[in-house]
């Protein structure tokens, strides 16, 4: 595997690290402004200030893609496009399956997104700056991917003759 490929790798992997610390320390800490109303969402509006941290984590990635553009620093240009692919991850899975704020694969559900989904519920709970739990998103406590795995591997009622009338 070459060097671009691992760093690519490394950082996607950081990235949900670095995204739990930034939602624990600087989203629920000092710009709490910014993140309260993806807490207490205000249905009349359909952007939030939330998404703002989307450029945030944007920039950094940007800018590291236009160093290996310019001076030719493919490491810098893997790094970039590391934390590129977590926003894409994070984007898909935090506003198309859970917060379902993008209409499509609105029926989709398996054991991971059922776990992820379990997890941000229960930090959505808490409406305060103070007291929430679950701050990543693509990795969860294991007790969340424990339990919807039992869920998923439940036998389900077949649409038969003989399934209905049991």
């Amino acid at each position: 595997m070459s060097v671009w490929v691992t760093t690519f790798i490394v950082t996607f992997c950081v990235m949900e690290f670095n995204a739990w610390f930034l939602h624990k320390y600087v989203m629920h800490g000092f710009l709490w402004v910014l993140h309260k109303d993806h807490h207490l969402p205000d249905k009349t509006r359909r952007w939030e200030y939330n998404d703002f941290f989307a450029f945030f984590f944007a920039t950094p990635s940007f800018l590291l893609i236009l160093s290996d553009h310019l001076w030719d620093l493919s490491t810098l240009g893997a790094i970039g496009f590391g934390i590129m692919a977590y926003g894409v991850a994070y984007f898909f899975v935090h506003e198309v399956l859970i917060h379902r704020r993008l209409k499509f694969l609105t029926g989709y559900n398996n054991w991971y997104v059922e776990a992820v989904n379990s997890a941000h519920k229960v930090h959505h709970s808490v409406k305060a700056k103070e007291g929430a739990r679950n701050f990543g998103m693509l990795i969860v406590p294991l007790h969340y991917f424990k339990k919807a795995l039992v869920k998923y591997k439940r036998p389900r009622a077949r649409n038969t003759q003989e399934g209905l009338s049991n």
